[in-house]
């Protein structure tokens, strides 16, 4: 027997597909938006990582907030360090765990990168309400914190 979706439950698989289109043209655009200076998504959301929180990391606590791999992460903090970007310092709670630090040169490109941003989410923004956008991000929120917590249950399992 075919199981049938409900109109919910297609609405939100139409969001979810959509979702994946919409990471992909973002992750284009943001390669643009950051190639003269070095950068790629990936290698920004993972200098954004350790910027935003203010203080080095390692490698798995970036991968967590990124929703990335700790592989990938792996991967491009070795690149970002032999760049100059990022650096890795010892870390006193795990001898195997470095701490990843952005370097100047990594603040002044992240600087760059945000800067950016903010013109070109402004201008994004332009003909959308405020109240559509504080709507799906309701949304999508509230289907991450699904999706973490059945994660979890699972794990706990």
């Amino acid at each position: 027997m075919t199981r049938q979706r409900t109109r919910k439950g297609q609405v939100l698989t139409d969001l979810i597909l959509e979702t994946f289109s919409l990471n992909g043209a973002l992750l284009s655009a943001g390669d643009q938006l950051v190639k003269d200076i070095g950068l790629t998504s990936a290698r920004w959301q993972v200098l954004g990582a350790v910027a935003l929180e203010e203080r080095p990391l390692t490698v798995a606590q970036i991968a967590r907030r990124m929703g990335l791999s700790r592989q990938a992460v792996q991967r491009l903090v070795n690149e970002l360090a032999a760049g100059g970007v990022l650096m890795l310092r010892e870390n006193p709670d795990h001898k195997r765990a470095k701490l990843v630090a952005l370097t100047k040169r990594g603040e002044v490109a992240y600087a760059e990168a945000d800067e950016r941003q903010v013109e070109w989410s402004n201008g994004l923004a332009v003909g959308i309400s405020q109240r559509d956008i504080e709507n799906a991000l309701t949304v999508l929120q509230s289907i991450n914190t699904r999706l973490q917590q059945d994660a979890n249950e699972e794990g706990a399992g």
